[in-house]
């Protein structure tokens, strides 16, 4: 039986430890968090996050061998544990040298310095937050200079968890990739971990390697599905000139087994907490190592990405007679994708910024994320009602643009919103999750992301 220990009860470390806990009756997990709130609400019936399956992962597991705690006693808890996973914010540098591209790792270096101050017995260190190519190695230099003797192996683990199926990703994982130091107590750290996973996940899926090849197939692997998205989307924006339908390129494209079908699906942007902070990571990296063409080819991913939002409002702009200013939008979805609450570098609320700044009058509608929506658009949530009806949100609204790809909105009854709204009634489908031609039927001018608009009038 091994005491474990994650510091940070994020969107990673909650769901991970539940799933442990869950999978490893044999061993304590303990889940800390500064954020009093957010530790409360892990031992409520509301939990912090939206995640289809983790509630009942956690509640199977909680008070049996899953505690979720304040990190008030952290010392106590430090020396409490055998193994200790890192999963606290490593958000993108706000200031000095890599602002703005460079992963700010205050956090990090906080927690290492308390592991090692406290630690009087060996741990096995896990990184389970997104950190840069060869940071472990800087972790180790702090935790292995202490006068005790205490013994510190740095492992790095990192996540591959795409929210809106985390749970589902950790039960029947892809692969768990596991990085340790080609030495004798690095190799056994890194069988201890291999062996905990092991309980549920086959030996064959999981991967063991050297510490910077783990540490950076994580922001690889992010900018290699963020790439696709890019991809896509900018030849949505030919399909959209030539009369092409990118779900019908896409799926040519799809077919052919180099390719494959995932991440093809063209949409208004990506989001979420990971592909933009990794990719201003890998790009800052390679500046840093002197492959200029390297990282510019990369920071390409994020340009199209902003591309594509920006010119989804242009259209929006130019369709409905070149202004926006006093017109009532519905904005169905926050999230930056379905089945979450996180709306972290949601497209919906980059669009809502670029709407407010053309003076429309903006109703907000989604199912779980409209709490987080109020604290990342600050200020401007003043400017914009909060509506958890989509019918109520439409109402007499000018047009609709779909955001997040929530099937709730695919299924509402749109002959109903469209009596209710202002005329002529316009749709921006930025998910194309609709039936196109039934509310074209219905009296809609449908505007589609990388097809040929249906519309009333020329």
């Amino acid at each position: 039986m091994s005491n474990i220990l994650c510091i940070g009860a994020g969107y990673v470390g909650g769901p991970t430890m539940a799933v442990i806990a869950k999978h490893c009756p044999q061993h304590m997990v303990r889940v800390i968090d500064m954020n009093t709130d957010r530790i409360a609400a892990w031992n409520s019936n509301q939990l912090p996050i939206y995640e289809p399956g983790l509630e009942e992962v956690v509640n199977l597991a909680r008070g049996r061998n899953l505690f979720f705690l304040t990190d008030e006693n952290i010392g106590e808890q430090i020396n409490w544990a055998d193994i200790i996973f890192v999963s606290v914010n490593t958000p993108t540098k706000s200031f000095g040298l890599g602002a703005g591209r460079a992963a700010d790792l205050q956090f990090w270096e906080k927690t290492a310095r308390q592991i090692l101050e406290y630690a009087t017995t060996p741990k096995i260190i896990i990184e389970k937050s997104t950190l840069p190519v060869r940071t472990a190695e800087a972790m180790s230099q702090i935790l292995n200079t202490n006068s005790r003797g205490v013994q510190f192996d740095v492992v790095s683990n990192p996540e591959f968890l795409a929210e809106g199926s985390a749970i589902k990703d950790l039960e029947d994982p892809d692969r768990v990739l596991i990085g340790g130091h080609n030495t004798p107590s690095g190799k056994k750290a890194v069988e201890t971990i291999v062996e905990l996973y092991a309980n549920w996940v086959p030996r064959e899926k999981i991967i063991t390697t050297n510490l910077w090849s783990s540490e950076l197939s994580k922001l690889v692997a992010n900018a290699f599905l963020a790439q696709r998205i890019s991809s896509i989307n900018a030849i949505s924006a030919l399909c959209e000139k030539t009369d092409a339908d990118i779900e019908e390129v896409a799926y040519a494209i799809g077919t052919d087994s180099r390719i494959g079908p995932h991440f093809l699906r063209a949409s208004v942007g990506f989001g979420g907490s990971c592909f933009k902070k990794d990719i201003l990571n890998l790009v800052y990296i390679c500046e840093q190592q002197g492959l200029p063409e390297v990282a510019e080819y990369w920071q390409q991913v994020l340009t199209i990405n902003e591309y594509q939002e920006a010119r989804f409002v242009a259209n929006m702009v130019h369709t409905m007679f070149n202004s926006l200013s006093g017109k009532r939008i519905a904005l169905f979805g926050a999230a930056f994708k379905a089945n979450t609450s996180d709306t972290r570098e949601s497209p919906a609320l980059a669009v809502c910024r670029e709407l407010l700044e053309e003076q429309a009058d903006l109703s907000l509608c989604d199912p779980y994320a409209l709490d987080n929506a109020r604290v990342d658009l600050g200020d401007l949530s003043e400017k914009i009602r909060f509506i958890l009806d989509p019918y109520q949100a439409a109402e007499g609204a000018h047009a609709i643009a779909i955001l997040t790809e929530w099937s709730y909105f695919s299924e509402l009854d749109y002959q109903r919103i469209y009596d209710s709204m202002a005329h002529p009634a316009f749709i921006f489908d930025g998910r194309n999750i609709l039936d196109h031609q039934k509310l074209f039927e219905i009296g809609f001018n449908i505007y589609p992301i990388g097809k040929t608009p249906l519309q009333h009038f020329a």
